[in-house]
């Protein structure tokens, strides 16, 4: 039974919530090669479809409407599960929208230290780790369970799973409320080690497949950010954003600046960088604002988290076919990761991304969705 607004609702195997205006639904996904079941939860308001699979607790869609009241899908994704399956598994993998961990972004030399113990992790990234390993969480079937607006997803992380240390208990609830879509982490461990959790979903607020990403207009409230070197790891500097291509203090156009020989633009192949947030993290905070003039479509993204990693699709080629066949080709969209810094457990002056048993793990990201 599920209390709401007063009202309970008995819930069924395929159930159907109605909260505020939002309604959660379930239906099946299809089933892994070894034959396990997925399904999909889909939250709906009157501004906002988003739809969650529990394969990687993956965001498959996020459906509204622009100016004109045109209802799009605003993320990059597959329309089967098997494409997701063979995307995560595949050489380069692109990470369409799912929960990434136990370390989003990149560790140098996949191997860090914590109380004097070395650990070595998988590496899928040149002599790197990213986004948790090959088999991370975006690879991973999560538990799930309807909840007040929206779904509670939940994996347990082994001891040694990629490498790091600790049994980690993770949970993560989207949930739905008018135009807002709040992504809710949580995790515990039974020993200490290091977390960073984000979603990792690609935007293009014409529509998914419908062009590049150039025209939009982005503005992050950062006057910071963490060069990197050749292998796009953090140097450990906080440089200022004045006076280079990575000033989004005031609206500017992605486009505007992307191909610029600025060494950090040509390191990244465009954006591919950690904005250090003014906030610091810890409070929710407008982190970043994203403007699609052609569709009138606005996205601001709010986070507790320290930094927001902004990624302009450098690496997608056109050999990707997606939703309807649509082929993603470079900057076809744009990815804003809230998250802790790249490489932080071997940067001491990073904010700490160390979790110790008796310790709980909690931040918050939105993404609210409206047009003008």
């Amino acid at each position: 039974m599920v209390e709401c607004l007063g009202f309970f609702i008995l819930l069924f195997s395929f159930p159907t919530i109605s909260c505020a205006e939002t309604m959660v639904t379930k239906q099946p996904f299809g089933n892994l090669p070894d034959g396990t079941s997925i399904d999909v939860y889909t939250l709906r308001s009157q501004l906002v479809e988003a739809r969650v699979m529990t394969y990687g607790a993956t965001l498959i869609s996020m459906k509204t409407p622009d100016r004109k009241g045109v209802w799009d899908d605003i993320v990059l994704g597959f329309d089967t599960l098997g494409d997701y399956v063979a995307n995560n598994n595949g050489k380069g993998a692109a990470f369409f929208g799912p929960i990434v961990g136990r370390y989003a972004n990149r560790i140098a030399d996949a191997r860090f230290a914590i109380d004097g113990h070395n650990y070595s992790l998988t590496r899928n990234n040149g002599k790197n780790t990213i986004h948790g390993g090959p088999h991370g969480f975006h690879n991973q079937v999560w538990s799930a369970k309807p909840v007040t607006q929206g779904v509670e997803l939940a994996y347990r992380s082994q001891d040694g799973e990629e490498g790091y240390p600790g049994n980690l208990a993770v949970t993560v609830r989207y949930t739905l409320e008018n135009g807002s879509l709040t992504i809710d982490y949580s995790a515990t461990t039974d020993k200490p080690t290091v977390v960073n959790l984000t979603n990792h979903s690609y935007f293009n607020l014409r529509g998914q497949g419908k062009g590049d990403v150039l025209s939009t207009r982005l503005t992050l409230n950062a006057s910071r950010f963490t060069p990197v070197d050749s292998n796009l790891i953090p140097t450990g500097e906080l440089r200022a954003v004045a006076g280079t291509p990575l000033d989004f203090q005031k609206p500017m156009l992605i486009g505007a600046r992307i191909d610029s020989d600025y060494e950090q633009m040509i390191l990244g192949h465009g954006y591919d960088h950690n904005f250090v947030l003014d906030s610091a993290g810890g409070d929710l905070t407008q982190a970043a604002e994203a403007y699609e003039p052609s569709t009138g479509r606005v996205l601001r993204v709010s986070t507790t988290e320290p930094g927001v990693q902004l990624y302009t699709a450098n690496f997608l080629d056109g050999s990707i076919a997606g939703k309807g066949g649509l082929k993603y080709t470079k900057r076809s969209a744009f990815c804003l990761e809230p998250q802790h810094f790249p490489d932080s457990p071997n940067h001491p002056s990073f904010p700490s991304t160390q979790l110790r048993p008796g310790q709980r793990y909690h931040t918050i990201t939105v993404f609210m969705l409206g047009e003008r």
